[in-house]
């Protein structure tokens, strides 16, 4: 899969920073956000707050799931 694409976020374990998220799942907050949950491969969580063009450009991109 091209990495370029996927949505990229901080590990909150390992300290690093734009990681790459696998297995990217994208809902909806209570609030009407979106946010992804995925992790790095290595099985570590991860998560990240998004804006509604980036959660939608990456459902369409293939990256993530749609869970809403």
């Amino acid at each position: 899969m091209d990495t370029s694409k996927m949505i990229k976020a901080y590990c909150l374990k390992t300290k690093e920073k734009n990681v790459p998220m696998q297995d990217a799942v994208i809902s909806k907050t209570a609030k009407g956000g979106y946010i992804a949950k995925g992790h790095d491969g290595k099985g570590n969580k991860m998560s990240a707050i998004m804006g509604e063009a980036n959660a939608l450009q990456a459902i369409k991109d293939g990256v993530a799931k749609q869970d809403f």
